[in-house]
């Protein structure tokens, strides 16, 4: 690991005591991993709230598998590039554990349909876009310091700006959240022009600022570039190398175990998975076949759906061979253009591994995440959280919890504190607000807010 005291700086003034025999990313670990915010993960699930379950998975278990296979990308990037000169670069442990356990910090109540209903709500105050939100978690809401949230090193928080270009710029202005015209009875989203770019929010410039000032200004401004897109909000064109690990890691854990819950859940079928995988995982099915070669003597790819379908047992081996398989191709790549080395060396899981990732996350989008099974729940959720906001923002003095309303106050009516409440729920915290607020029935002045 590089280490420098321009990164592993904090925004705001802290000491460590002396018998303290951390490192800078284990404390930042330890802010993490006791941050409100990561135990909230718990009640926000990956797919969409599907009732109880002791196995599906959470936000917060997809979290903590984001850190286990970043963590493991950088052991195989230690032992497959010795001579790298990238090598020396790698982040600690700590580090890149925090990264992966915070990536989804800002991510509301109902997932991706929660982000759009909230973009549309702050339409006129600056938008929403989670991963924008979790920056402004970590730099102003965690608890940690007196004004800079979870006050995280520096390198931290670059691992965390997914997306570093600001909202007011790679916003399409020709793209302003509405609702679809048509019914007359109830209120619908569009989501085209409501789905927020990928981005930080306006009100955190000030900390990507200082995130940004080790490297010269033409890295800065490289760095913050973006693609146009005819239709659609502008494309970030960069992330820094260990943002690029756990993004690389983020697409894995998307890809293999949100595959694994819809088989358990039975929410694909087997027949549909076998027709769209079927010659679309070569390197796989050779890997299958070089290291296994007693459990299939002759369809390899039969045993693979065989396995995936199989019993619970089976279909962990073959998740966990899955995960192994991609883990394993990450490689270095290089980004002339830019001078500074957490910015000229990103990561990537190569070809053609890269090509079945793909194949297997688009199953689950197609197959599960745009089903009509999931939309459903996705439409409900979005109408309570619009519901839940705008009861707010009509009588803030009413509605609002104390402590939230004196946020409001001292910040002039910015309604970015009513978001950063409603975002802030669980799925389950903002279904029972909005029952408190909207249900026939009398609910109990006990019930918590």
């Amino acid at each position: 690991m590089v280490a420098s005291r321009d990164w592993s700086a904090r925004r705001e003034g802290w000491t460590p005591q002396s018998e303290d025999a951390r490192d800078d990313g284990e404390i930042d670990y330890a802010r993490v991993i006791h941050s409100a915010s990561f135990r909230r993960l718990q009640g926000k699930t990956q797919i969409l709230n599907l009732g109880d379950s002791d196995f599906y998975r959470t936000r917060l278990t997809h979290s903590l598998e984001v850190a286990q296979i970043a963590g493991g990308i950088t052991r195989q990037l230690e032992k497959s590039y010795t001579d790298h000169p990238a090598r020396l670069l790698l982040p600690d442990r700590g580090t890149i554990h925090s990264i992966g356990c915070t990536h989804d910090f800002g991510h509301p109540p109902f997932g991706h349909g929660g982000e759009i209903a909230l973009n549309y709500c702050m339409r006129e105050a600056g938008g929403f876009e989670g991963n924008g939100q979790t920056l402004r978690i970590l730099a102003r809401l965690e608890n940690f310091s007196a004004g800079a949230g979870a006050n995280l090193s520096r390198r931290t928080m670059l691992g965390v700006l997914k997306y570093p270009v600001v909202f007011g710029r790679i916003a399409n202005p020709a793209l302003v959240p509405a609702l679809l015209s048509g019914p007359t009875t109830i209120k619908i989203l569009d989501g085209r022009t409501s789905k927020p770019p990928k981005c930080y929010l306006d009100s955190e410039q000030d900390v990507v600022d200082w995130i940004l000032a080790p490297f010269s200004a033409a890295d800065r401004e490289a760095f913050q570039a973006f693609a146009a897109q005819d239709g659609k909000h502008g494309k970030p064109l960069h992330k820094a190398l260990d943002c690029s690990i756990m993004d690389a890691a983020d697409d894995i854990a998307y890809g293999v175990h949100d595959l694994e819950d819809a088989i358990a859940l039975d929410l694909v079928s087997r027949d549909a998975f076998a027709a769209s995988l079927q010659d679309k995982c070569p390197s796989f099915l050779d890997a299958l076949k070089t290291k296994y070669p007693g459990e299939s003597e002759n369809d390899v790819f039969a045993q693979l759906i065989d396995g995936l379908f199989g019993g619970a047992a089976s279909r962990k081996r073959f998740i966990g061979r899955l995960v192994h398989h991609f883990l394993t191709a990450v490689e270095f790549v290089e980004f002339p253009e830019f001078a500074a080395p957490f910015l000229r060396w990103r990561v990537r899981v190569a070809s053609p591994q890269r090509e079945f990732l793909d194949v297997l996350q688009d199953f689950v989008v197609r197959d599960v995440i745009t089903s009509p099974a999931v939309q459903h729940l996705e439409f409900k959720g979005q109408g309570m959280v619009v519901a839940v906001f705008e009861a707010m923002q009509a009588d803030p003095q009413r509605l609002l919890p104390r402590d939230e309303l004196v946020k409001f106050e001292a910040a002039g009516g910015s309604l970015r504190i009513i978001c950063d409440y409603v975002a802030a729920m669980t799925d389950t915290h903002l279904l029972k607000t909005y029952e408190r607020l909207f249900s026939p029935r009398m609910g109990s002045v006990f019930d918590r807010l």
